[in-house]
């Protein structure tokens, strides 16, 4: 009895352990020093109100993922956005990764953009995020790639780090008529998209490849261990988020740690997943985006202030009362436009546009 007891104390000591030091990792906590807002405003616009409506029909839980996926690529389909688009499969290394080049008339072939879609890892494509592409190719002249990576369940969470690795060394050397190396390329992302972004970013670091010359982080997912306040604190107000999330923090952390763990097959604290638990040294010029109003608006200033403490020019724009990723509603909301505005200015400051425009960037 004696000896069944100590096995079982251990066991639990060492599934402590386990919880709190490899799978949530180092607190992050040292980094929630408040940032001032970029752009405030007392209360949201009437289109923002406008939006979050919209929001409250559309993202709903239960809803099947093929419906869901094909609900996310028609935003692609039902509007003329005045470019062209062209399929392209991007192969590097034996990987090869379909995706869509968004052009414009007088685009710079050798000045590019790889543009990784949000959609939570298992949603999302070339299509859905057409608003945003589009909008950045106009604005910027550059020719924009964006895969196709592969998605989850069907895939492991690892294929879409695979296949952002190679779009992006494929893009390096290929532009969209000729295989010739880029004289400047960007990376940007919104969501999970964002977080390969800023994953990708720290790789190319580490890995002898060529750095990105901008990078730009829209609501990205920094931390997937899931730690930071605002995934709690806001809840209410995150009304794009809330339907997937409400459900995983009725569980105990510890379980959704596990679960992550199992899910993802790897653990949430590695780098590979979480780029604000990597060293944040050295990187590229960064631009990321947030809204306070959103649940990883802390993912987003923890990884600013890490960075900026180890000494990276990376650099956050902020806006109130704004929903996830506000930039996709293009056609509904002044601000979306005005956050795509800055992110010309920041690929113009950093060499990888056509144009110039003024801003705060």
């Amino acid at each position: 009895m004696y000896i069944a007891g100590v096995l079982i104390v251990a066991a639990l000591v060492v599934f402590w352990i386990v919880t709190r030091f490899y799978l949530r990792g180092v607190s992050l906590t040292r980094f929630d020093a408040p940032i001032p807002v970029s752009f405030d405003a007392e209360k949201p616009s009437a289109a923002m109100i406008g939006v979050n409506k919209y929001l409250k029909e559309n993202f709903t839980m239960g809803e099947r993922l093929s419906v869901k996926r094909e609900r996310f690529d028609q935003g692609g389909l039902v509007r003329d956005f005045g470019c062209t688009f062209r399929s392209q499969v991007a192969v590097f290394d034996g990987v090869e990764v379909p995706g869509e080049w968004t052009l414009v008339e007088g685009y710079a072939p050798n000045k590019r953009l790889l543009y990784l879609h949000g959609g939570a890892f298992t949603v999302g494509s070339p299509l859905s995020h057409r608003p945003i592409t589009a909008n950045l190719a106009k604005k910027t002249g550059c020719a924009v790639f964006t895969p196709d990576y592969r998605l989850m369940p069907e895939n492991p969470r690892m294929a879409s780090i695979v296949d952002s690795r190679a779009a992006y060394q494929w893009l390096v050397e290929n532009g969209p008529a000729s295989s010739e190396p880029a004289e400047k390329i960007a990376v940007a992302g919104d969501s999970a998209g964002g977080n390969l972004t800023l994953c990708l970013s720290n790789w190319t670091r580490d890995n002898g490849v060529r750095l990105p010359d901008a990078v730009i982080g829209i609501s990205p997912a920094t931390d997937t261990s899931a730690t930071s306040p605002s995934i709690r604190t806001n809840f209410d107000t995150d009304v794009m988020l809330k339907p997937l999330i409400a459900p995983l923090l009725k569980l105990p952390h510890w379980l959704l740690l596990w679960g992550s763990w199992k899910v993802n097959g790897i653990r949430p604290a590695s780098k590979l997943i979480s780029p604000v638990r990597d060293n944040l040294a050295g990187l590229p010029p960064t631009l990321i985006h947030a809204s306070t109003a959103e649940m990883l608006y802390d993912d987003a200033k923890r990884y600013v202030n890490k960075a900026t403490v180890q000494g990276s020019p990376v650099k956050i724009q902020s806006w109130p009362h704004m929903c996830h990723v506000w930039h996709i509603f293009d056609e509904m909301l002044p601000e979306a436009n005005v956050a795509l505005d800055e992110i010309a200015a920041f690929m113009c400051k950093h060499g990888v546009s056509n144009d110039v425009s003024k801003s705060t960037a």
